[in-house]
């Protein structure tokens, strides 16, 4: 009996041990789940700009794989994103965010500064625009690739094919043709390098693209601009009169806009350009203020917004905040434009960013895409804007929202 007692004791106490061990694991592996859960929450005390950049990082761990890219890519898109980024750390001197960028850098230049994957035969002016983040990354670290890099950027304009009148073609692909995305692409990085490295002494130069443009591709009846235009009147988008392309489009906008205020950064008060691009400034706000929507946002084809099929889109809205917001900042706007830049945040806000059950946040509506001319063929029609892919976290959609959020610091 005592033997048969000892043996369930013992069994019992065996049990015990073995339940115990059992159960703690899940505890102690639901306490670590918890705490990891914590990590990621992104927290909603935060202000837009960092609650969008944390969830940038959260879905792409490395700069490069934003829009899901396979492989790592030297691209204009990243470029403005991380050139948002450069904002934000300057203002919260958060070094995950200078490690971000320094990590997109380092992965597309090599020790001697040369760039994976470049041709300077191309000449294409997408390119140039992510070589805004290397200004910062040389003047912080000092290392030498990255001036290298700067100066082969640079040396692209050298030799750029031109229209017969000097403006930058957007592409080797599409002779004589100015788009209003290749004035953001090519201009602010222009700029800053002719002022920081060569007394400013092709800032004649930048004015003259936004010259040709302004008077060329600006719409007298909407006091908008069509989104390009073709010197040799030859494309068969192009207006035969007049050279423009059929229609306005939202971002082609935002892109003249943001492209704006960014070169005015490197115009001295006493340029004599300095004065003519901050006319153009407040020309594009009376005009694009006309147009925007009740809820505060903008249609993709921004005349056009009773036209079937046309959207509120949130790329293209958001670019016409930042750039507003900063012209106001930067005192080229009169201060009561303030109000159309915060209720185009506060529209993009209410209407347009989706927010997850961790605090990551979204952005909707964002077109994918577009352009003029190529293959397959794109003419510039109505039907043609609407048909291009509508995403969500499209890249143009979280640069621009960032820059806007960031400007308004709401």
């Amino acid at each position: 009996m005592k033997k048969l007692s000892l043996f369930v004791y013992s069994g019992l106490g065996i049990f015990t041990i073995c339940f115990l061990f059992l159960c703690c694991k899940p505890i102690e592996k639901t306490k670590k789940t918890i705490a990891s859960q914590k990590e990621q929450l992104i927290s909603n005390k935060l202000k837009w700009s960092e609650r969008m950049a944390l969830s940038i990082m959260k879905r792409h761990p490395k700069a490069w794989q934003i829009d899901d890219h396979e492989a790592p890519k030297w691209d204009y898109k990243i470029g403005m994103i991380l050139t948002a980024y450069e904002k934000l750390y300057a203002k919260t001197a958060n070094q995950k965010y200078f490690d971000y960028i320094k990590g997109y850098a380092d992965t597309l230049i090599d020790s001697t500064g040369a760039f994976q994957n470049f041709n300077p035969q191309d000449h294409n002016i997408d390119f140039i625009n992510a070589g805004k983040i290397l200004f910062g990354l040389y003047n912080k670290t000092k290392e030498q690739k990255y001036f290298t890099a700067l100066k082969t950027l640079r040396r692209q304009f050298d030799d750029y094919p031109r229209t017969p009148s000097g403006g930058f073609w957007h592409k080797k692909i599409y002779p004589n043709q100015m788009w209003l995305d290749g004035l953001y692409m090519g201009e602010p990085f222009y700029a800053r390098y002719t002022a920081e490295f060569e007394k400013g002494e092709k800032l004649n130069d930048v004015a003259h693209q936004f010259e040709l443009l302004h008077d060329h591709a600006m719409d007298k009846k909407t006091g908008l601009y069509f989104h390009a235009w073709d010197e040799s009147k030859k494309m068969p988008w192009a207006n035969k009169e007049t050279g423009t392309a059929p229609h306005i489009w939202l971002r082609a906008l935002g892109w003249y806009g943001m492209a704006l205020v960014d070169v005015l950064d490197y115009f001295p008060k006493d340029h004599p350009k300095r004065k003519e691009l901050v006319v153009y400034l407040n020309e594009l706000a009376v005009g694009v203020s006309k147009y925007q929507d009740v809820s505060g946002l903008w249609y993709q084809v921004p005349n056009l917004q009773s036209r079937k099929g046309n959207y509120l889109e949130a790329s293209g809205s958001a670019m016409l905040v930042y750039a507003i917001a900063k012209g106001v900042h930067k005192g080229y706007l009169p201060a009561n434009f303030k109000k159309v830049a915060t209720k185009g945040l506060d529209g993009l806000i209410k209407k347009l960013i989706k927010v997850d059950a961790d605090g990551e946040i979204h952005i909707t509506q964002v077109c994918a895409s577009a352009g003029l001319g190529g293959n397959p063929y794109r003419d510039g029609s109505f039907e043609y804007y609407m048909s291009e892919k509508i995403k969500v976290d499209n890249s143009h959609g979280l640069g621009a929202f960032l820059l806007a959020a960031i400007e308004l610091d709401k």
